[in-house]
């Protein structure tokens, strides 16, 4: 039986925070509620989403889609979804073809979003943030801002990523939540002793390995080193990068991680930490939704430890709607962004999806489960601008830079690259 916690106080998720998008004189939102929005006749919509952590959260959306159809007689949703590496390859050749979705969810910053903005693709929704009033906060529409002061999107939700553990094979083997990289260490060894995995890892789309060495670098430098590399000021191969690169290669090397990471998928790793078989998992909060649905354990959820502490979360906003360029209904298509958000749709995130908008929402009463529970408490932070967090690199570098990253972790668990090496490439990536 899943387990709640009842949030009491309407403030929470609001952080406290005085400037937020929209201006005071700004139409107020409507969510949805004006069936006359963006109503100009009998359309339909395509929306193109990620897939999402469980096909029940695909339904969950589908569901609340036909409440926005009910609000705005004469607009269609036309939901479909696509594997996030099939979605990488292909979006841009779809947005370019002529017969592009209307409205597509997909990553915020530059070598997401940004990088289909400064192609042309994406609708500018400047005018938009002021005639609707949405209330974004600031820190995340920056993240949704180009250079040339675009604004393309209403970015994703709010997320970190730290290591997801196995409570019962934690009580069962006598193990504490490690307090430092050594303790983690002596964690595996136990956990290999006694016959379970330590860490499900998967890496054979790429990605992974950017998520990976985010969580190990930002704690072990914290976010002043790590926006200090992100931002130019200190090289990638310095010594504290070969490190971070250095622990997941004596991770594998002593078998901690899952057998040939380069061959499991996101899904395949997934499921072994769902089943029992690994202990561990370095993830995002992202897969709260996916451990409830499918995982008969209570995880845990703590940062990746660092080399002197507990190390600290990597933070970052995930996918969020945009819209074409050359959509034909860019006024439903807008439509559709104002329900989206909306205050409502927002408690709606948090109680169906268990993910955080990046806008006001009022959550007075709604039950999560005590691990959705603590990341809330964790996001509030991040939100707030209090508490120290790190990076999720690929979302804040270059295209070239994220093959290097990705190419060069593959290379660490298959034995051929050291982590110096590794580290001189990223270095080279990030000068071009």
């Amino acid at each position: 039986m899943r387990r709640t916690t009842t949030i009491a106080a309407a403030v929470t998720l609001t952080f406290g925070l005085a400037a937020c998008t929209g201006t005071s004189g700004a139409p107020e939102s409507t969510g949805g509620d004006d069936t006359n929005a963006g109503n100009t006749g009998d359309v339909t919509i395509r929306y193109l989403v990620e897939q999402l952590e469980d096909a029940d959260a695909e339904e969950r959306l589908r569901a609340r889609l036909d409440e926005f159809e009910a609000q705005n007689p004469g607009i269609a949703v036309d939901l479909s979804s696509m594997p996030f590496d099939t979605m990488r390859t292909v979006l841009q050749t779809q947005l370019r073809s002529g017969d592009a979705p209307d409205v597509i969810s997909w990553g915020s910053g530059p070598s997401f979003g940004g990088a289909l903005a400064d192609a042309g693709l994406l609708y500018d929704l400047s005018d938009a943030y002021e005639e609707y009033g949405w209330e974004v906060y600031d820190f995340a529409q920056e993240r949704v801002t180009t250079d040339d002061g675009v604004i393309y999107g209403i970015p994703g939700e709010m997320e970190t990523i730290g290591l997801f553990y196995n409570k019962g094979i934690f009580d069962e083997l006598g193990l504490s939540e490690p307090q430092n990289l050594n303790d983690l260490r002596e964690t595996a060894g136990a956990i290999a002793e006694a016959g379970y995995m330590p860490f499900a890892l998967s890496d054979q789309e790429g990605w992974q390995g950017g998520h990976q060495l985010s969580i190990a670098l930002s704690s072990a430098v914290g976010s002043d080193g790590a926006n200090a590399l992100i931002e130019g000021e200190r090289p990638w191969n310095s010594p504290e990068v070969v490190d971070a690169i250095t622990v997941w290669d004596e991770f594998q090397e002593a078998e901690y991680l899952t057998p040939f990471p380069t061959s499991v998928t996101y899904d395949s790793g997934n499921a072994l930490f769902f089943s029992g078989e690994a202990a561990m998992m370095p993830m995002g909060s992202w897969l709260v939704d996916g451990i409830t649905a499918n995982a008969d354990f209570e995880a845990g959820y703590i940062p990746f430890p660092a080399p002197d502490g507990p190390g600290i979360y990597s933070a970052g906003l995930g996918s969020g709607p945009m819209i074409a360029a050359e959509t034909e209904y860019p006024e439903e298509s807008l439509a559709l962004l104002d329900f989206l958000a909306s205050s409502e749709h927002g408690r709606w995130m948090v109680e169906n999806l268990n993910v955080i908008p990046p806008f006001p929402a009022d959550l007075e009463g709604v039950d999560v489960s005590p691990l959705f529970s603590q990341v809330l408490a964790d996001v509030e932070e991040f939100g707030a601008g209090t508490g120290d967090f790190g990076v999720n690199i690929d979302v804040l570098m270059s295209d070239a830079f994220n093959e290097a990253m990705f190419d060069g972790m593959q290379a660490i668990y298959t034995d051929q690259a050291t982590p110096a090496e590794v580290a001189d490439q990223l270095e080279e990536a990030a000068q071009q």
